[in-house]
């Protein structure tokens, strides 16, 4: 009790694709993922040039508070939200982001290439080309997330 979810991915060469869930009680992430599977997928609305836009966590790749504001980063768009980088992290922690630093949170599915550097720092090249410096703070655990241990294990 009181551990996140845990989860087994595999790929397969053959056969159907299958996605199971089994779980005791709905936590929130549970429903989040039941949200998911029933094709309910989160959505943004976040303000670029004073028009809105929709946008789904899974172009995200990375978010950042900057002077107390918050922003999404895209592969084309910057979007500002009306969200904490807190509010921010609590919805997006079903789905495959982790706070890197006390200012930002990146999709793990967009990081392209890591490389370790000193101090115990991790430099993710993002998709997008650019480079997030992972603090050490957080980089055990995201060492832990990729293996796929829970941070509370």
């Amino acid at each position: 009790m009181g551990q996140g979810l845990k989860y087994t991915i595999k790929k397969v060469n053959e056969g159907e694709d299958e996605l199971t869930l089994k779980y005791q009680n709905v936590t929130p992430e549970v429903e989040r993922v039941l949200k998911f599977m029933n094709g309910e997928q989160m959505r943004l609305v976040g303000v670029s040039n004073d028009v809105k836009a929709i946008i789904e966590p899974n172009e995200i790749l990375y978010v950042e508070s900057v002077d107390g504001k918050l922003f999404v980063y895209t592969e084309k768009d910057v979007l500002r939200l009306d969200y904490t980088l807190s509010q921010m992290t609590e919805m997006l922690s079903g789905i495959n982001f982790f706070r890197c630093s006390k200012s930002m949170i990146i999709n793990i599915d967009k990081v392209h290439k890591l490389r370790s550097l000193a101090s115990n720092r991790i430099d993710a090249t993002m998709q997008s080309g650019e480079h997030i410096i992972i603090s050490r703070t957080y980089a055990s655990n995201f060492r832990k997330r990729l293996k796929g241990v829970s941070e509370d294990d």
